[in-house]
């Protein structure tokens, strides 16, 4: 555990807490995580997950913007429904993700676990894809990514990453009902 660990995690942790409550902090604050991580994951060879951290600055650029866009009146960000095909879509894209990534890593890297990272990177993905058009399946496909995460940093002896990413599971659930409520109605 290192100093660079610890201060990834913390900020991480209220990075994702800010997102399931929709604040709009959420996104500077999960942009010096992604620096942080981008860091630690380089130093342990992780490197799908090096570059994983590397899009989601990207994708964390588009979220911004798009929850900036996607308020309601009350000035809250407004939950959308994933449609079934865009939902298969998006599974058939982090699969082929996967294969390719782990395809490249295996072959031309020294990655510590080629296909674990990334096929859990393909799928983070579109996990934070989702998040950023304000789908809230975001939550179950990151459960079932972080509970993958939690065992692949354990391996790697990342045992506060680990617990971080535990505590992202919880966090995550906490996500779910919260959204899911805001898409019923409630608030």
């Amino acid at each position: 555990m290192s100093a660079l660990e610890i201060v990834a995690v913390a900020i991480s942790f209220l990075g994702i807490w800010l997102t399931a409550r929709r604040a709009m902090l959420c996104w500077p604050v999960n942009m010096l995580a992604c620096a942080l991580y981008f860091k630690l994951f380089l130093d342990v060879r992780l490197y799908s997950d090096m570059v994983l951290q590397a899009l989601f600055g990207l994708a964390i650029l588009y979220g911004w913007f798009a929850w900036a866009r996607g308020r309601g009146d009350d000035g809250r960000v407004v939950v959308r429904p994933l449609p079934i095909a865009e939902a298969a879509a998006g599974l058939a894209a982090g699969a082929l993700g996967a294969v390719v990534i782990g395809w490249f890593t295996s072959h031309y890297t020294d990655a510590a676990l080629p296909w674990m990272d990334a096929g859990l990177s393909s799928f983070s993905l579109v996990a934070q894809y989702w998040t950023a058009r304000r789908q809230a399946a975001n939550w179950l496909l990151w459960i079932a990514v972080d509970v993958l995460y939690v065992g692949m940093f354990v391996f790697k002896g990342l045992w506060l990453t680990a617990g971080l990413y535990g505590a992202m599971v919880g966090l995550a659930v906490l996500g779910y009902r919260r959204w899911r409520q805001e898409s019923a109605g409630g608030k």
